[in-house]
Parts: structure tokens; sequence; C-alpha cells
């Protein structure tokens, strides 16, 4: 046992979780913390405080001004590592599990490629289906809910352009519509936000799915809700999925769009330890969603 009471194992580095408590005991009500104040939030001895802020100064991570001591913009990179490996579906999957522990159904995120949709990101629960769905699983677009959502997404001539091209997913679905009849289906997803989807793929299956936006406000992504056909009615599917269905892609967006703004910061030392006399230039990671 450590002496400030953490559990310490042989491997366990006391001096590292010294260091991290000193980064955090900075606070933006006490930006600018004395030596003193920093051994009072800590509880660590005064010299050993001043022994970490001297390491954490020549890392750049730490500057001295007056009698105190501040954090520098450096200690983002500590953040920024973790979110920036995140990719976006990392950050949608929490949201599609809380939906699939308020629905019991599973849910499933896909995105456009050609006139197919993708499967991209997949909760389920075990219930049998007609058609077995993984990441990858191709459908054609049309005869999906997130198919729906996502070619009303699309202008008209790009539209036109990728229902010309022949499905690859050697599946031949139930509804194949006529031009005019796909064009007043998607009218009506256009107006309405959301598709349903009532066995127009294979007999059973039921879906109902929105579109999820990017920082930019572009449909990037579908999300959906699957039901069984003998268990759940549209009625269900409308008036109890479907809100539910909608704040998890408003969540789900709104994160996306959080951590597509986050900077990465990098430090670029001037010349030796970075410290006060080093410089920071920070660079923005390319957009995820495009």
């Amino acid at each position: 046992m450590s002496d400030n009471g953490r559990g310490a194992g042989p491997d366990f580095i006391e001096a590292l979780a010294r260091g991290l408590d000193v980064l955090r005991s900075f606070r933006p009500a006490c930006p600018s913390m004395t030596l003193s104040e920093i051994a009072a939030a800590t509880g660590l001895a005064r010299p050993t405080v001043r022994r970490i802020l001297i390491t954490l100064e020549s890392l750049g991570y730490v500057r001295a001004v007056g009698r105190g001591h501040t954090l520098t913009p450096r200690v983002l990179e500590l953040g920024m590592a973790y979110v920036n490996a995140l990719n976006m579906w990392d950050v949608a999957r929490p949201h599609m599990e809380k939906l699939v522990a308020q629905t019991n159904e599973s849910t499933s995120m896909a995105q456009l490629d050609g006139s197919d949709i993708v499967y991209v990101a997949r909760v389920a629960v075990p219930k049998i289906v007609t058609l077995g769905v993984t990441i990858g699983t191709r459908f054609p677009a049309p005869a999906t809910s997130m198919g729906k959502v996502l070619l009303a997404a699309l202008p008209p001539d790009t539209l036109e352009a990728v229902l010309a091209e022949p499905s690859r997913s050697g599946i031949t679905p139930r509804w194949q519509p006529a031009p005019g009849e796909l064009d007043a289906v998607l009218r009506e997803v256009r107006a309405k936000g959301w598709a349903l989807a009532d066995q127009d793929l294979a007999p059973g299956i039921r879906s109902v799915a929105t579109g999820v936006r990017d920082g930019d406000g572009r449909v990037v992504a579908a999300i959906n809700v699957t039901v069984h056909a003998a268990e759940t009615s549209l009625e269900t599917l409308r008036e109890e999925h479907l809100p539910r269905l909608l704040r998890a892609a408003a969540d789900i967006g709104h994160d996306w769009a959080l951590t597509a703004a986050v900077p990465v910061v990098t430090a670029q030392p001037s010349f030796g330890l970075a410290g006060a006399s080093g410089s920071l230039g920070a660079t923005r990671t390319p957009d995820r969603m495009s």
C-alpha cells in the first residue's frame, strides 16, 4: 500500500502516480498554483512536489509564472491521444448499446456503397431472423430502412447515378419498386427524417431507421432498430422504438461533431527541452466524417 492509500503492487510506479496527482491538482478555479498549494491539494511533501514540478517543466507540461505554476497546452496531448484514437464507430457504440438496452432489439449502422448499404457497426440481441448480419454485410439499399434514409439524403444527380449501379449483395429483395414508386417513398423519408421497411428485404424483418449527421449537418450514416414482424407491430416500432432511435442518432451525431472538432496538439520545441522557451503548434485532424 502506498503512502496515500492507493493500492500498489510490485509493478506500481509511485513516482508516476504522484506526477499525475500534481497535474490533476490544477483546476479551472485555480489555473496558477504555488508549490505550497499543490502540496496541500495532493497531500505530497513540498520537496516531492518541487522535484515533480521541475520534471514537468522540463518536459513542457508546466511553466513557472511568478510565484506559481500553470499548465501548458502540451497537457492536451495526454487526452488527445485517446480521443484521436477513436473512430466514429467507437464513439457510436455506447449509444447503440444504450438503445439496445431500451428496446431489447438489435441496432445497426450502415453507409452507402454504390446501390447497396454496408453494415459498419452493430449491437445485436439473440433473435431468430431470416438473414444473418455481420459487419461488412451488404443489402440492396432501396429495400432497407437505412438504405431509404441514405438514398433520400443524396442530391438528385448523385441519387440517379447510385441507383444505376447494380447491387453486389447477391440478394434479391421482396420489394423491387419502380422508379416512380421509389421517388415517392424517398420524398416521404426526406419530409419525415426517418424510414420504415416492413418485410421489404425478406419475410419477417421489420426495421425503422434515421440518419446520423456530422458536424456540418450531412447525413453520413444511418442507424436502425430491427425487429421480427411476428413479435413487434409497426405501431410499436413507430410509437416506442422510433423516439429512442431518434435520440440515439442525435446523441451520436453530437459526439461525432465534438470528436471531429478536437484539435491534435503537437509540441514543437524551438530548442533543447520544451519549457517556457518552447513553442507549441496546434494542428487539427482531418474531419473523420468525410
